[in-house]
């Protein structure tokens, strides 16, 4: 038997009531995901827990490198069961790590499978699971609707193809697949394949000669992510840059057009040029933002040119964009045109100013418009969402608060919601049990509910 039990993380009956009666049991609003939604279309079976589990997931990765697994055994040629095993090995005495916690509830909440992972029991997992997925006909649409999942968003580049959601709107699926609109690949004027990834656009909506024609390509191709259902959006940034003219962006594209070599001072100009655009863009169509900043990405560029990127070579970064983004806010809001928008900051460090900033741009047309995003890749764990929970409940208002999301591209990581509940409930039912909130049940247990999914799909607008 593993170490969970029911009270898992919930160490006092407040706690307990507030989860097991008001959160547990209500549906995952999954609002920003990187499953890949033509692998849900498809529906196919899984033969083997590996392909599920470690298949593509950086998080579990990086905690093998960590252990000091060879990189043959993650992501090399060597057998899948010798994979999982080394997986086992490495989590069996990864204390504390949000893995050994996450992975222990996948294997019970998907698989009934109560062996505690660690490397003597692997060879008795591997034969356990793999006899149940073989047994229960596992599947993408079968996982999905286990773990109770009502909406999907998947994060998809401006030029993706779109008639997979409107296929899998066909489908008998108790779910919702509905893409989140991405310019990212648009916006990195300075990757070595800006042009290709520019042709692609082009494709698909108009040639590009200059800023304006990329504007409206921009938004041509808006219009037909709204058309199948989209209300959401992703910028990723490592850092906010100040807002240059348009002329100076356009220059920048001509050059990037011309194949000339983009300096990083360039870049920033581009990039802060685009994500105004953007953010004026998604104000216009009452789309969602979801600004993610403060990742570092590929630091190792060895491994980056063995493996390419989102391989787990990415870092918290040092940057404070701050400043940008209070002029940002503060040009959209003159021009009438700040859209409803959720920060994710990576660095915890920075949770308290940006906090405060938020609540300077806030109105009453959404409620919680600006929105400080959930503990976020590096910091989705115990120890930084009990963080995020303290800088949220002192500098801004819970009960507007969207709750938890996946972030992943695994279609097993659902019990980081069960995961994030329970801290929830711990953190509330503290409170309660040290006299510093009411004892009232009915309201307190109305905001566990409402952070655990009713307020993400009011503010992404959803049928309730």
């Amino acid at each position: 038997m593993s170490y969970l039990s029911k009270d898992f993380l919930l160490t006092t009956t407040s706690a307990k009531k507030l989860y097991f009666d008001y959160a547990r049991n209500l549906p995952i609003f999954d609002y920003h995901c990187h499953l890949p939604e033509r692998q849900i279309l498809e529906n196919k079976p899984f033969t083997n827990i590996y392909d599920i589990w470690l298949s593509g997931d950086h998080y579990k990765w990086r905690l093998m490198r960590n252990y000091g697994v060879d990189e043959n055994l993650i992501t090399g040629s060597a057998d899948k069961k010798e994979k999982f095993v080394a997986y086992c090995t490495t989590l069996g005495t990864a204390f504390g790590n949000p893995l050994y916690h996450w992975s222990q509830l996948e294997l019970k909440e998907f698989f009934d499978c109560e062996i505690e992972i660690n490397a003597d029991n692997a060879e008795k997992i591997w034969e356990y699971c793999n006899a149940y997925i073989l047994n229960n006909n596992v599947t993408p649409k079968s996982l999905i609707e286990g773990a109770k999942v009502k909406y999907i968003f998947t994060t998809n580049e401006v030029f993706d193809d779109l008639t997979v959601f409107e296929e899998i709107a066909k489908k008998d699926f108790n779910f919702k697949v509905i893409p989140a609109f991405r310019g990212d690949k648009i916006m990195n004027i300075d990757a070595p394949d800006y042009k290709a990834q520019l042709s692609k656009l082009e494709a698909l909506t108009n040639r590009i000669t200059c800023i304006s024609d990329l504007e409206k390509s921009i938004e041509l191709r808006l219009k037909e992510f709204i058309k199948v259902g989209a209300t959401a959006s992703d910028i990723s940034v490592e850092r906010v840059t100040k807002i240059p003219a348009e002329k100076e962006a356009e220059e920048v594209l001509l050059k990037a057009i011309g194949g000339d070599k983009i300096t990083e001072a360039e870049a920033d100009i581009f990039k802060g040029y685009l994500t105004y655009f953007l953010m004026k863009l998604y104000a216009k169509y009452d789309i969602r933002t979801e600004l993610h900043i403060g990742a570092k990405r590929n630091n190792n560029t060895k491994m980056l040119n063995t493996l390419g990127a989102d391989t787990g070579y990415d870092s918290i970064s040092e940057y404070n964009s701050l400043n940008c983004l209070s002029a940002l806010f503060n040009r959209l809001e003159a021009e009438d045109s700040l859209p409803a928008t959720i920060i994710f900051n990576l660095n915890p460090k920075m949770n308290t100013e940006i906090m405060t900033l938020l609540g300077c741009f806030q109105s009453s047309e959404v409620r919680g418009k600006i929105q400080y995003g959930p503990a976020w890749w590096f910091l989705d764990n115990k120890v930084y969402m009990e963080k995020h929970l303290k800088d949220l409940t002192s500098l801004g208002h819970i009960g507007t608060f969207i709750g938890m999301l996946t972030d992943s591209r695994s279609f097993l990581s659902y019990p980081r919601h069960s995961y994030f509940r329970r801290i929830l409930c711990e953190f509330l039912g503290g409170m309660m049990e040290r006299g510093e909130i009411t004892n009232d049940f009915e309201r307190v247990g109305r905001v566990a509910a409402d952070v655990s999914y009713h307020n993400a799909v009011s503010y992404f607008k959803m049928d309730k």
